[in-house]
């Protein structure tokens, strides 16, 4: 009894860590076959199939495209100001703090209230403001 326990405990955890191997890649199918096809062809981003897509640092200039120009300090002032003209009336810009971001420089907007009130604004290398603390809702 005590060995059919070992077994079947040693099985089912086999099966579990198969399971989450399987959850992590996608499924069946992830690494080729018919269920590689059905998401899109063997190529995916970074596999060096085409313009756009080389996916070492040394064919970095071969397909790309030219990358977007990076917003600078003024330009994160000015879209954070336009941001809180439209959002938060009455905001001005109190501080304009830049820091490495993934794919570039990157300014958190400090913007100071009619009542003291302070809200944080980040704007992305590509110019686009966003609240602090994510893209979502927040009351207040």
């Amino acid at each position: 009894m005590k060995r059919i326990l070992t077994v079947a405990l040693g099985v089912t955890m086999s099966l579990a860590l198969a399971g989450t191997v399987f959850a992590q890649m996608g499924g069946p199918g992830y690494m080729g076959g018919q269920g590689m096809m059905m998401r899109g062809g063997w190529a995916g981003p970074g596999m060096m199939a085409g313009p756009g897509q080389a996916g070492c640092p040394g064919m970095a200039a071969v397909g790309q495209q030219q990358a977007a120009a990076q917003v600078t300090e003024e330009q994160a002032k000015a879209a954070a100001q336009q941001y809180a003209d439209q959002y938060l009336k009455g905001f001005k810009v109190d501080k304009v703090l830049p820091f490495a971001g993934r794919r570039g420089a990157m300014y958190q907007v400090e913007m100071q209230g009619p009542d003291g009130q302070v809200r944080t604004l980040h704007v992305n290398p590509w110019g686009n403001v966003m609240p602090f603390g994510g893209p979502s809702r927040r009351a207040g």
